[in-house]
């Protein structure tokens, strides 16, 4: 790790770059720059991959530059501005009493609608799931098991709290993630011939014996009470996990996991 003696250093956590960089973490100052933090050597080497804009990437003085960017600095992030800081300031970024060697202010990436509709698309549709750590390991999973996109409706937590990227462990970059209405895309999506399906414990059909090869929008709902009346009115059909134990039900993001790889295992067939 080193610092490069050329990088503007920041010690004061009072310093006016330094509020703006700490307003990131309060959703409505990311609305209002569409940008957001992201905190870690693996993040910001994901973000640079991806090919979105990285504006600053600051570094704990003591520390350096870890040297897993070091290579960036003259390829993908060689338009970026690098800077380091004191753990003060590190710490008022992040949020955190023990702040990452690194973090990064990121633009928002672009999220085509486009790859919502299509033939065969297998896209997770989500209704107001608040806890970050969930949503961040449905993205996950939608990445791992082959999803075609995401979509977070009303009531989820916003896809740039910081907690949310982190548990993502970079999927955010992977695949398209829309935030938008559920009641305006559902119909869209019927339209464009896929089926909606929920899950209930009082289905009928197993999760397994539904056909996970056709156009599919899987709609998951809230951790307390699962999918809203309005979502849950458009479902065409719901599905069960069957359990052989005695637990009553699994989590939101235990229960989408264990649905999006059973489409990936009949689509690789």
């Amino acid at each position: 790790m080193s610092m490069e003696s050329n990088d503007l250093y920041i010690g004061s956590p009072q310093n006016d770059r330094v509020k703006g960089w700490s307003s990131l973490l309060d959703k409505k100052y990311r609305d209002r720059e569409n940008r957001f933090i992201v905190e870690g050597v693996h993040l910001i080497q994901e973000a640079a991959e991806a090919g979105v804009v990285v504006s600053q990437v600051v570094y704990d003085s003591e520390r350096g530059v870890p040297a897993e960017l070091e290579s960036l600095r003259n390829g993908a992030l060689d338009r970026t501005e690098w800077i380091a800081a004191s753990k003060a300031v590190m710490g008022k970024c992040t949020g955190t009493d023990t702040p990452p060697p690194v973090f990064a202010i990121v633009n928002k990436p672009e999220m085509p609608r486009e790859r919502l509709f299509g033939e065969g698309r297998l896209v997770v549709a989500l209704d107001g799931v608040r806890d970050p750590g969930n949503l961040g390991t449905i993205i996950r999973s939608a990445d791992a098991a082959g999803a075609d996109a995401v979509v977070l409706g009303k009531g989820c937590v916003d896809l740039y709290n910081p907690k949310t990227v982190r548990s993502t462990m970079g999927s955010l970059f992977h695949l398209p993630i829309v935030q938008e209405g559920l009641m305006e895309l559902l119909p869209l999506a019927r339209e464009g011939g896929a089926k909606l399906i929920g899950t209930s414990l009082q289905a009928d059909h197993s999760c397994y014996g539904y056909d996970w090869k056709q156009s599919t929008w899987l709609l998951m709902g809230s951790e307390s009470v699962g999918l809203s009346e309005e979502v849950r009115g458009l479902v065409d059909e719901s599905v069960i996990i069957p359990m052989a134990g005695r637990a009553e039900s699994l989590n939101v993001a235990m229960a989408t996991t264990v649905l999006l790889f059973e489409a990936m295992r009949q689509r690789l067939v």
